[in-house]
Parts: structure tokens; C-alpha cells; sequence
């Protein structure tokens, strides 16, 4: 099972005793999921389709309890990329549903599908909640938060995707709407908005999933930039050390070692003794202990007397 079922099958099993955030939430997912069709200037059809069973047995309720409908459940297979089960249920005459729930408009000579957020669902926080609850239920998806952080709702309407974005940042949740092949997508990427959108909805069980992915991601990123830090720092001693050896080796064969002055004929011996180690560890094995850049400044004073060395052969 998907991430994006596990929480509409968590959704869908809320209660909620107020009627109006009933049809908020009604609402939303026939807005998000419905086909609605006109047959002459007052004469609606409506199918909503799904392809979660707990959100289609939600719906049904949610007609038997509302508008004491009876709507018949039909289960077809689906086909191509979506070979899973489809649910759909069909009113006709739904016009008096439609203007309920906000969906559709009187303009008095004809029906017309409302473009936005139907208004009323503003009146009552709650009712607002359980309406964008509604629209996740119906064409909402989030990725599996192990892969990537996305969520995003997938619309017909450009009008109502820009609705849906505006009152999205309501919540400050930096939504975004691009337009697909298909329609229009509102989504929001970072995991701190997605994990507050989830809140928003009431899916605290997947917000919980959410959040221990996240965090564990963060502790395994964090891990990997010290270890990719401490290896570049290795890597840079290692290099450092090949070239400060060759030097040594190189005024070995010019004047040997052992004429060196004490200081750098200390530090040549046990940089060859430990080339693993970094500058400030040699700087703490010195004679007295001398510091990081004094180690450094007598590796480049062995550098410029082996080039002035060369420069006069």
C-alpha cells in the first residue's frame, strides 16, 4: 500500500458530529474527484469516481446521512497504468446537491460550475479543515517521504488549481501551481509545509511517519557530510604529506638530512617517521611543540631552500 493510501484510508475513517463540516468535506472531494454534467439549463449530472475504496464507502455515507440518498456503488477495473479497482457512483438530477455543497451557481438563466473555494466553508474553521481534507481525499498524493518531499493536487481547472493554491497559503504553506498535460497541479515541497498541511487535514498518524523519515534523513545526511568532510580532510593531509616527503627526500640527496638545521632536521625526521599524521600532530611531537603554522612555515622553508639549491645547479 502506497504512503498516499495509508493516509486517505486514516482520513477516511474520521468522524466529525457537525453536519456543515460534513458537506465541507462532501464538497470537497466531489469538487476534486467529480465530473459534473449539464444537460440543458437546469439539469445536473454528477459521477464521482475514486480509486480508494475507503474514500467511495466515505462518500456513500456521507449521501445517506446528509440527503438521505441511496446512491448505487459501482466497481469497475481498472485499465493501462491504472489497473486497480475504480469506484464510482452516479446522481442524476443533482443540481439541489451541487448548490448545497458550493459546487455549482444559480445565475438564474443558467447553472454554472463556481471557479473557487465555495465561500461557506471560510465561515467556520473547522469546516475549512475538513473541506481541504475533502480535496486531498479526492485528488490529493504525497510521496513516499524515504524517496522525496512532494505533495500535490491534481486539478482540471486552472481557475479553481489558483483557488485552491491561495487558500493553501492561508496557511502560509508556500503552495505552487503548475499546469500538466492533464490539467493543472497545486504542490508544496518542503517537508516542514507538508508535515503542517498534514496537520491541517487531521492525518496526525502519517504526520508522525513523516516526521521520524525526516529526521532520520537529516541524521544520515548529517553523518555523510562529516564522514565526506573528515575524508576530504584525510585526502588533503595524505597529499600534503606526498609532497612534503618528496621534498625531504629530495634535500636528502642534496645536503643529507643530518646537515639540516636542528628545527627543520626534527621535523623531516618525523614527518618521514608519520606520514600519516596532520601538521598540528607533528607541530605536537616537536621539541618543544610548536604550532600548525610553524610546522607550516618550516615545510616551506625546506621548499625554498631545495629550489635554490636546484636553481644553482
Amino acid at each position: 500500500m502506497s504512503f498516499t493510501s495509508k493516509i486517505k484510508n486514516d482520513l477516511s475513517k474520521m468522524t466529525q458530529d457537525s453536519k456543515k463540516c460534513q458537506k465541507a468535506e462532501l464538497s470537497g472531494v466531489i469538487r476534486s474527484s467529480g465530473i459534473v454534467e449539464m444537460e440543458g439549463f437546469h439539469q445536473v449530472n454528477l459521477t464521482v469516481r475514486t480509486e480508494n475504496a475507503a474514500v467511495a464507502r466515505m462518500v456513500f455515507i456521507f449521501f445517506k446521512k446528509i440527503y438521505k440518498l441511496h446512491t448505487e456503488l459501482l466497481i469497475k477495473k481498472g485499465s493501462g497504468v491504472k489497473k486497480g479497482n475504480q469506484y464510482e457512483m452516479t446522481l442524476d438530477g443533482a443540481e439541489e446537491i451541487l448548490l448545497d455543497l458550493g459546487i455549482i451557481e444559480n445565475l438564474e438563466e443558467f447553472l454554472k460550475v463556481v471557479n473557487g473555494v465555495p465561500e461557506f466553508v471560510f465561515e467556520d474553521e473547522n469546516c475549512l479543515r475538513s473541506y481541504l481534507r475533502g480535496v486531498f481525499l479526492g485528488c490529493g498524493s504525497v510521496s513516499n517521504p524515504e524517496k522525496s518531499y512532494h505533495l500535490e493536487f491534481s486539478l482540471h481547472s486552472e481557475s479553481y488549481a489558483r483557488s485552491l493554491m491561495a487558500t493553501l497559503n492561508g496557511y502560509d504553506l508556500g503552495a505552487k501551481t503548475i499546469p500538466r498535460k492533464t490539467g493543472f497541479i497545486v504542490y508544496i515541497k518542503e517537508s516542514e509545509k507538508i508535515v503542517d498541511l498534514l496537520n491541517i487535514i487531521g492525518a496526525h498518524t502519517a504526520l508522525l511517519d513523516f516526521e521520524n523519515v525526516r529526521i532520520l534523513k537529516d541524521m544520515r545526511n548529517q553523518v555523510n557530510r562529516l564522514v565526506n568532510c573528515e575524508t576530504a580532510n584525510l585526502n588533503k593531509t595524505v597529499n600534503a604529506a606526498y609532497t612534503q616527503i618528496a621534498v625531504i627526500k629530495d634535500l636528502d640527496d642534496h645536503v643529507g638530512i643530518e646537515q639540516l638545521p636542528e628545527g627543520l632536521k626534527q621535523l623531516a625526521e618525523l614527518r618521514m617517521e608519520n606520514p600519516e599524521l596532520s601538521l598540528k600532530e607533528l607541530g605536537e611531537m616537536m621539541t618543544p611543540p610548536i604550532g600548525k603554522s610553524g610546522v607550516n612555515h618550516r615545510f616551506k622553508k625546506m621548499e625554498s631552500m631545495l629550489r635554490a639549491m636546484q636553481s644553482k645547479e
